[in-house]
């Protein structure tokens, strides 16, 4: 059984551990799996970037005009079976903003990641407002947090549960072999290996499931942890959109010209409760 709370926008500075509490009280069980979104928790410790205030390199501005237009949209979009709609969005990628974005993607995850065709090294663009993009919470960053919260269910509900914080950054599976394009904590999972991980699991069709990032039981396998955040993704959703592209059709706005009003104004549901059956 899987079931999603929605809860407000967390805006930064929003206390999302009274939020997620506000929101599994009283449905909590012992044994349950809680599942937070890294998206909503980065945003509301301000874990944020103003692009529009970056200045790319070159190397940036060669990345935004060739490797994306080109080689993303003529080569490996259609390699990696992307849809129609996203290999035509790579081959018009917005050179300014792009460039801007791929320059923070060069710094925060280096040159393996910045050649990933978004989400770079866990940095994301979607469901922010502007210029605005979210960074990963580092592992072990991760991993306290999702060791917070459950200690505060235990403290404060009294129940015992597994939390687990998950992107919907794909991890590529091939038997008990997990690859996954962005850093994660959990054990099994061999995490950062940015480009190459996306286009062998595309390319090869490996089974993808959202990433554990971490989890407050690190004795937890992949492959339940796979499992779990899988189920998680098909209650919880993805906000106002998967891409910064499909958040700006859905508002009828530029890329840099969604609000935190708009936002607000889409259901979010980044807390998800997985029970097994009893």
């Amino acid at each position: 059984m899987a079931r999603a709370f929605r809860t407000r926008y967390w805006r930064p500075g929003t206390d999302f551990l009274k939020e997620i509490l506000r929101a599994v009280r009283g449905t909590l069980k012992d044994g349950d799996f809680l599942v937070l979104s890294e998206k909503a928790i980065s945003t509301a410790l301000g874990k944020l970037v103003d692009e529009s205030k970056i200045k790319p390199c070159s190397l940036a501005r060669f990345l935004a005009r060739f490797w994306m237009r080109v080689i993303w949209g003529y080569f490996l979009g259609p390699l990696c079976r992307m849809s129609l709609r996203t290999v035509m969005n790579l081959r018009s990628y917005p050179l300014e903003e792009g460039a801007r974005h791929k320059h923070l993607a060069l710094r925060a995850s280096g040159l393996l990641g910045a050649l990933m065709w978004g989400s770079e090294g866990g940095i994301d663009a979607s469901n922010l407002p502007f210029s605005l993009v979210s960074l990963p919470l580092e592992p072990g960053e991760a991993q306290a947090i999702a060791e917070e919260v459950a200690g505060a269910l235990r403290r404060r509900l009294g129940r015992e549960a597994t939390v687990l914080i998950v992107d919907s950054d794909r991890t590529y599976s091939l038997g008990p072999i997990h690859i996954s394009p962005r850093p994660t904590a959990v054990r099994g999972i061999r995490g950062g290996l940015g480009l190459i991980a996306y286009v062998l699991g595309n390319a090869l069709k490996l089974r993808g499931r959202p990433t554990p990032v971490a989890s407050s039981d690190p004795e937890l396998g992949a492959e339940l942890a796979l499992r779990i955040a899988s189920l998680a993704e098909k209650v919880m959703g993805h906000g106002a959109g998967r891409d910064v592209w499909e958040m700006a059709s859905r508002f009828g706005v530029g890329l840099t010209e969604v609000t935190w009003e708009m936002l607000e104004s889409v259901e979010h549901k980044p807390v998800a409760l997985v029970r097994a059956r009893r």
